[in-house]
Order: C-alpha cells, then sequence, then structure tokens
C-alpha cells in the first residue's frame, strides 16, 4: 500500500471536487459477450461463479484507479485488493463472504470454495468494518438487468467498488451477461470503468489463458 500525493495528483482538482459531493458514485451497466468462456468452463466442469469471480477481480487488480481508498483526508493505493460477495443458504437468506485474491486460478478456486460453504452454513452480515481492501461483488442470475443500485454507507461515502452480474441471455447466436460497475467518481472517471469493461471482455475471450 502506498499514499498517493494528492497535492501533485493530476486529478487532484476533480478528486476535490466530486469528493464534496452529496452522492458520488456513478454507475455503468452493459452487457459483456461470455460466449467462449461459457462454453469453456462449461467443457473443464469449472464453476461459473467463481470463474467469473476470478477474472472480475484480477481485471480490477490490473487498473489502478480500482485499487484507490479514500481514507478521511487521504487516498491509498493498495498493491492488490480482495473480493467481498453475497453467498445464498438453502432457506433463501444471503452473508457476505470475503477471500483473499490469489493469482494462481486452482488455489483460489479451492480457497474460494471452502469459504463459501463455511458461510452456507453460517449466514453472517460481516461486512469488514473498517478494511477498504476489498471490491463489493453480488451475482443476481434471475435477472437480466439493465441498471442496479447498490445499498452503501453515506456518512462518510465509502469508496469501494460494487460489481455485479445477472443472468445471461442469447442474442444473435451469443451469450450475452449483464455487468454492473459502480464506482466513487472522486478516483475513478468513466474512462476507467470503460477500461475495466474491455479489459474483462479481453479476458474471458480467452479463458484458457487464465483458468
Amino acid at each position: 500500500m502506498r499514499l498517493v500525493d494528492i497535492e501533485n495528483w493530476k486529478r487532484k482538482s476533480h478528486y476535490n471536487y466530486f469528493k464534496q459531493l452529496d452522492y458520488p458514485h456513478f454507475n455503468v451497466c452493459g452487457n459483456l459477450d461470455i460466449t467462449k468462456f461459457y462454453k469453456y468452463i462449461k467443457e473443464k466442469e469449472q464453476p461459473f461463479f467463481i470463474s467469473m469471480l476470478y477474472a472480475a477481480t484480477k481485471t480490477a487488480n490490473s487498473i489502478k484507479e480500482f485499487r484507490y481508498r479514500i481514507r478521511k483526508n487521504e487516498v491509498v493505493e493498495h498493491e492488490n485488493v480482495s473480493p467481498s460477495f453475497t453467498v445464498m443458504s438453502e432457506d433463501e437468506v444471503f452473508g457476505f463472504c470475503a477471500v483473499k485474491f490469489m493469482d494462481e486460478f486452482n488455489i483460489f478456486k479451492a480457497n474460494t470454495s471452502k469459504e463459501i460453504e463455511k458461510t452456507k452454513n453460517n449466514i453472517l452480515l460481516d461486512d469488514k468494518a473498517g478494511r477498504d481492501d476489498l471490491i463489493f461483488f453480488t451475482s443476481i442470475p434471475w435477472v437480466s438487468f439493465t441498471s442496479v443500485t447498490h445499498p452503501m454507507h453515506m456518512s462518510p461515502v465509502d469508496s469501494i467498488p460494487r460489481i455485479a452480474w445477472g443472468k445471461y441471455f442469447e442474442e444473435n447466436g451469443r451469450i450475452k451477461l449483464p455487468l454492473s460497475v459502480q464506482v466513487h467518481h472522486a478516483l475513478i472517471d468513466g474512462v476507467h470503468v470503460g477500461k475495466y469493461f474491455n479489459a474483462l471482455q479481453e479476458m474471458i475471450d480467452q479463458p484458457s489463458t487464465f483458468l
């Protein structure tokens, strides 16, 4: 982790402007083409959620703006961020589950699978208060949504990105997945969200290179 020198930061004025807004977050929703990704994980019998979680987190780590966090009057850049996500129990209530991101997919898959099973058997709303080296993820596999809003703290406004995906669907012979990316505008602009979508698309177009 390193401290960002705000006084000499190229986006100092943007940071100061958006930080003082009552609601400084913005959300972009779009469709990913997961045709190749879906075919590959079915052939290799890889779990869809964990595979997607891995790709989405790895992509976030590749873009430094997604690793920035606001701490009172400072901005820090984490070396790595990890996923915190929702897990549904059999009686249809959910809990929060956080796992350490590992660059080796098979290790990440094994650790995440274990933590998911633990959470299913012990549902807790532990939001890891005070910890900001996370990306918040959720899956809504019942709806091919076109927009999403997220509950969040407003006093102070937290700066952790929130990423969600919905029910995949077929369109013109391709399989599409709705994806939502919500971020704090003091740290991240539309260009960075665009880079995130493009980098994630590029990754899932080549699933054999990372799974």
